[in-house]
């Protein structure tokens, strides 16, 4: 077999582990959502979960600022670096995430009147960009690998814009839930 057939034939194979986890954990979320958590006793508070959740993001926001800022000014290792750093958080939070779903219930908003539409609003596009930006990064970050940096150029582009949506978006959604757990 040829250098470069390997070579697609490995793309191939972490193309189809991509759109599997893109698959899988979003459907693993919503099945956390439609059932209770299991009744066991802990002294582990849960609720700290949240606040470690939104300084993940805060944490991915400032590293993807920091990457586009370091590959503008043609920094490439720099750039490599906070998109790593951000890609181990954001795994670290999903994690995280499931996790404290599994072991909690969901947590209402409790605000009212244009708040409550705003907060929904936020919400629903964090949720709905989380979902469909997973499968982006990950083939941002394997075209980066694979060396074919036109090809992560092109996606890129739209990946900075919504990972950076998702990552703010999910501060935002902490701060105004948080007085309500």
């Amino acid at each position: 077999m040829s250098e470069k057939s390997t070579l697609l034939s490995k793309e191939q194979l972490l193309a189809k582990i991509i759109v599997f986890v893109s698959i899988a954990i979003p459907t693993l979320i919503a099945i956390l959502f439609k059932i209770s958590p299991p009744e066991i006793e802990t002294t582990f508070d849960w609720k700290v979960l949240p606040k470690f959740h939104a300084i993940l993001n805060f944490s991915v926001s400032i590293l993807l600022v920091m990457s586009f800022y370091f590959i503008k000014n043609k920094n490439v290792k720099a750039h490599k670096v906070c998109n790593v750093i951000a890609l181990v958080l954001s795994a670290l939070f999903l994690v995280s995430y499931v996790i404290y779903h599994t072991f909690t219930e969901s947590t209402s908003f409790g605000g009212d009147g244009i708040i409550r539409y705003v907060y929904f609003f936020i919400l629903l596009t964090h949720i709905a960009l989380s979902a469909i930006i997973l499968p982006i990064v990950l083939f941002t970050f394997l075209r980066a690998f694979l060396g074919q940096f036109d090809r992560h150029r092109k996606i890129a582009r739209w990946t900075f814009p919504i990972w950076l949506y998702v990552s703010v978006t999910g501060v935002i959604v902490y701060l105004m839930i948080s007085p309500y757990y």
